[in-house]
């Protein structure tokens, strides 16, 4: 009887282990910029560089899917997304964008950002339109290929940033 005992133990703890080792974190980021092939893979080098990372990009969808062994390697991937110069909207506490645009409240007459995901031509002309929808710029030096831009005006420095993730990218304010 003892033996069987133990080796239901040793059974049961070998499942939850299993179990544990086929536990995943999957975090959707939805709203993603991703307006052409050199976008998604973009992407894909950003997370390739995070080890235990997948991502899966839906262009169409403008979404992307990373799975990740635990939170904590899921919130890197996140973290290598921004620093590619990608924001999106998540629907999870596992994982978050970081704060990190450097940006203060209250207006600015300009600003110099960095660090954007700007690949091609459909890239800079979505970052003026975001750009173009915050109260009181009056111009950008944003051009495609450039990852460094300077935004003019009398506005609300943080709504700039907002305006920026809404579209899909993460930005920082140059020092």
């Amino acid at each position: 009887m003892r033996r069987i005992r133990t080796g239901l133990v040793l059974l049961s703890a070998a499942g939850m282990l299993g179990a544990a080792a086929l536990a995943e974190t999957k975090v959707e980021v939805t709203n993603v910029h991703l307006c052409c092939p050199g976008c998604v893979k973009a992407v894909g080098s950003a997370l390739k560089g995070v080890e235990g990372v997948t991502g899966i990009c839906n262009q169409k969808a403008k979404t992307v899917t990373i799975t990740a062994p635990d939170d904590a390697t899921a919130q890197k991937g996140i973290e290598a997304l921004a620093a590619a110069g990608y924001h999106g909207r998540l629907e999870t506490k596992a994982a978050h964008f970081p704060r990190d645009s450097g940006a203060t409240k209250g207006k600015v007459s300009s600003l110099t950002l960095t660090g954007i995901h700007n690949c091609c031509g459909a890239c800079c002309k979505a970052i003026k339109t975001a750009v173009k929808k915050v109260p009181g710029v009056t111009g950008d030096t944003a051009k495609p290929k450039g990852d460094t831009f300077e935004v003019t005006g009398d506005y609300e420095a943080t709504e700039l940033i907002r305006a920026l993730h809404t579209a899909g990218f993460h930005v920082k304010v140059k020092k």
